[in-house]
Formats: C-alpha cells, structure tokens, sequence
C-alpha cells in the first residue's frame, strides 16, 4: 500500500518542491513542507480526493503560510544580509529555466524581493505568476474570495514591480562576463574587474553570523573591485571554483577539497555584471551540496 501511494505521489513532488522554494526562499524548509505533504496524503481518504494535483498544492501553499510567519520573525533577527538558500537551476529543480522571465522567477533579487510581501501576496503572487493559476483558483486554494485574490494580486506586483530584475536575454554572454570575473580576480587584475562590473554594481554576502562575511551590502565598481581583490588574496589560493548555474543566474562555487564554501550568483544587466551574491551560510549550503555532489 505505501508503494502505492508513494507511486501516486512521486509525480507531484518536482513540482510541489518547485511551489514550496518559491513561497519559502528555503530549500530545507522547502523539502520539509513537501514530506509534510506526502503524509497528509498518505493519510487521507483517497477516494475524497478528485483532483490530487490541486489537492496537493493546496496543502503545500498552506503549509508554506504557516511556516513563512515564523522565517519572518527568524529574518527580523537575522545576522547581516539575508539571501535565499541557493539551488542548482541546471538540473531542473526548479523547473524549466528556458527563458528569461522563467530564470527571473527564481533569481535571488526576485526572492528577495518576495520578502516584501505579507504571506498571502507571497502565495497569490507565486501561484499566478510562477505557476499560472486563475483567480479562481488561487481563491479555492488560499479560501478566499476571488476579488480578493485579485486585489492581492495587483498589490504584490505593485510592491515588488519597483525592483525587479531584468535579465539578459543571452546567458553565453552571462558565463562569460563570470568567467572574466573569476580570471581578474585570480590574477590581482582591478582593471580587468572594472571592465565587467557595473558602475553601480553591489555585492551582497550572507555569512549568517556563523563565517566571516560582510554584514552590509557594498556598493560601487571600486570598492567592489577591491573587496574581490582583497578576498581574492587572503582566500582563494587554495580554493577550486567551478561554475554552476544558481538560481537561474550563471554562478560559481567555491571549494576547499571536498568542502564547499559558498556560492556566488552574478546579475548581469546591460552587459555588465550588476550584483554579486554570495551565500557563505554553511546552513544553507545542504541543498546545493548534495546537487553538486551528484555524478
């Protein structure tokens, strides 16, 4: 019987994974919410259960919202800079990553930006955007009234249409704008950086507290250049770095042997890198680990 219902179940997890990151910004949390899901299920009366892919997204949204008011009061004391736990967008995790808007979608300013939204706005805001629903059916899965739904709706885009990114219509240009980066970089070369990063190009670091990082964003082509340069020397002599595809930005990680340290996400924006982020965390690396440790 437990075969069974895992048989029934397994087609569904991609895809709820894929809703539950987006409502969260935690992949850890993401996989949790999902297992959660899978018991329900498995307890359920199956025979009252019609639509099970509807069923299921409707239990995952809402354990999501129960679980986003607690990360919320965890972020308020959150030490330094807070970004999403990174994940490997190349294999799929999250969906397909063939155009420019599905890549935006799961981008870590995207992400951060969803911050902005109460719980609710999160949800109808994913569920439409992400993953296409109706009002209708927002308001069946969040039981609210489809006006309602809407008007959340046009708030969220209100509130998080200031910041969103825009991303490069050609990711080969994107990796090799990266791997300009990480050459300078290795080589001290601070004109070299210059040419690729913005004029007002940030790096954002979230060490959590737990690693050495920055606790606040830097901004500006020269202190940019000299952060990397300065981090380059003191760090990167016995790291390996090898580029990933992180959260639908081009991205490396960042290796000492077998150990991975970090990750960093490049946005690039008119040619020119834009932002830099790097996730230090070793609490929110356990995701993105076991991705790259797959043969």
């Amino acid at each position: 019987m437990s075969s069974m219902i895992a048989d029934d179940f397994e087609p569904h997890r991609p895809r709820l994974f894929g809703l539950a990151y987006r409502l969260l910004g935690s992949a850890e949390e993401a996989e949790d919410a999902v297992q959660d899901a899978y018991l329900r299920f498995s307890s359920a009366d199956r025979a009252r259960i019609e639509h099970p892919a509807a069923w299921l997204a409707k239990v995952v949204t809402n354990l999501c919202l129960s679980r986003l008011t607690s990360a919320r009061a965890r972020r308020e004391r959150y030490v330094g800079e807070w970004l999403p736990e990174p994940v490997v967008t190349s294999d799929g995790a999250l969906g397909p990553m063939e155009s420019a808007e599905q890549r935006e979608a799961v981008s870590m300013a995207m992400l951060v930006l969803l911050e902005r939204l109460t719980p609710t706005e999160r949800a109808v805001y994913v569920l439409r955007e992400a993953f296409g629903y109706g009002h209708r059916e927002i308001a069946g899965v969040l039981d609210l009234a489809e006006a309602n739904s809407r008007q959340l709706y046009r708030r969220a885009v209100q509130r998080v249409g200031e910041g969103r990114p825009r991303f490069e219509p050609a990711p080969e240009r994107q990796r090799e704008l990266v791997a300009s980066f990480l050459t300078a970089a290795r080589d001290g070369d601070l004109a070299g950086l210059e040419k690729v990063l913005a004029a007002d190009v940030t790096w954002t670091s979230d060490g959590g507290g737990k690693v050495s990082a920055a606790r606040r964003a830097v901004h500006g082509r020269d202190k940019v250049g000299r952060l990397t340069l300065g981090g380059a020397e003191r760090f990167a002599a016995g790291l390996t770095f090898t580029p990933a595809e992180i959260n639908g930005e081009p991205g490396l990680a960042a290796w000492a042997g077998d150990t991975l340290l970090g990750t960093v996400a490049f946005e690039v924006r008119d040619g020119l890198i834009s932002h830099v982020r790097s996730v230090l965390n070793p609490d929110k690396l356990d995701f993105v680990r076991r991705q790259l440790a797959r043969p």
